[in-house]
């Protein structure tokens, strides 16, 4: 902008040019102050969790402590029934969650041909440990889960199948890093063998989803 001479009544204006300056100062402190303020308020909330937000990220629920040694670990087996023509290989992915309140386990079978996600959990109403299971075939299931010298006990009703109605099943981690699975098939009062697997550590595998 080009200089000009000072004229009458430049004094008032700058008066006026003034006093809203320090308006706009003033609005802004407060500005800062209402988010301080804000700032503070959002932390008491936190503050009110108390150990809850310092627990160690290696914490757990102390009902799924008996399935930390599957944590952080990636399983591979084949069924019993696998042949090099056709194979049945399963690779199971064992996880902490939710701030270790849950467990997750995925899998799939024959890189994405059949797989699944399950939920473990403590359900405090029911007194126990107990898991929903959500497939790629579109059935899903909800079961309980004991632990009984080394030996995890499972069983569980599935819901959209019309030919399995439960499931039971005991797991048993193994020297070595490995993990046995035997499970039997209910319906309309009869069982029938299902899965038979030896699971071993597979540090380079993961579950594959289409």
């Amino acid at each position: 902008m080009l200089a000009r001479e000072p004229v009458a009544g430049d004094g008032k204006r700058v008066h006026v040019v003034l006093m809203f300056i320090m308006s706009l100062t003033t609005g802004i402190q407060g500005v800062r102050r209402a988010l301080a303020a804000a700032c503070l308020a959002a932390a008491l909330p936190l503050a009110a969790l108390g150990d809850a937000t310092n627990a160690p990220q290696s914490s757990l629920e102390s009902h799924l402590e008996p399935l930390r040694p599957l944590l952080g670990k990636t399983f591979k087996g084949a069924f019993k029934e696998s042949t090099p023509e056709k194979p049945l290989v399963d690779v199971s992915c064992w996880e902490r969650a939710l701030n270790g309140k849950v467990v997750r386990m995925t899998h799939s079978l024959n890189e994405g041909f059949y797989g699944g996600e399950t939920i473990i959990r403590w359900d405090k109403l029911k007194g126990s440990v107990v898991y929903d299971y959500y497939t790629t075939a579109g059935f899903t299931t909800s079961g309980t889960m004991e632990f009984n010298e080394g030996r995890i006990i499972t069983h569980e009703i599935v819901s959209g199948s019309t030919n399995v109605s439960e499931v039971r099943g005991t797991s048993e981690i193994l020297p070595g890093d490995r993990l046995h699975v035997k499970t039997e098939y209910g319906h309309e009062g009869k069982w029938t063998p299902g899965r038979d697997v030896t699971y071993e550590a597979a540090p380079g595998a993961k579950p594959v989803f289409r």
